[in-house]
């Protein structure tokens, strides 16, 4: 297995790497005293990330930023993670299941009223009954 790169490579990103940084330079002669502070640190943390390896590289990038990283995580973390989701699927399911509840007994209070009533079920059908009720206002 051949994993030679060859230096050319090398040589020219490093010297496309030189050209950029003598261009920054150049300019910075110009600038406020606090960016160009800014500046220094943050081309000294672009070299020392430089030079750490990748996977350091983006261990680092990660504690920066205050998040904790694990490469396997434990079992409390897994199940950290699964609880809240369970918690929101049986939440759905219980708002559902009210809702159904909830409306089965609406219908059933307006089914009992039409039954009980002192009119027969027939009656609400008859298009001549919907008029006398138009114009008599409504039900009593």
């Amino acid at each position: 297995m051949n994993t030679k790169v060859p230096t050319s490579s090398f040589a020219a990103e490093d010297r496309i790497g030189q050209r950029v940084a003598a261009r920054l330079s150049a300019g910075s002669q110009e600038l406020p005293h606090d960016i160009s502070e800014r500046l220094r640190v943050a081309r000294a943390q672009a070299v020392a990330m430089r030079k750490q390896p990748p996977l350091l590289r983006a261990a680092s990038v990660v504690m920066r930023s205050g998040h904790v990283a694990t490469m396997g995580g434990s079992w409390w973390t897994r199940i950290g993670s699964v609880v809240p989701l369970i918690a929101l699927v049986a939440g759905l399911i219980t708002i559902s299941v009210l809702q159904d509840e909830d409306r089965a007994s609406e219908l059933a209070e307006v089914d009992s009223a039409l039954l009980t009533g002192d009119l027969p079920p027939a009656a609400y059908t008859d298009p001549g009954f919907a008029q006398f009720l138009k114009a008599n206002g409504g039900s009593d």
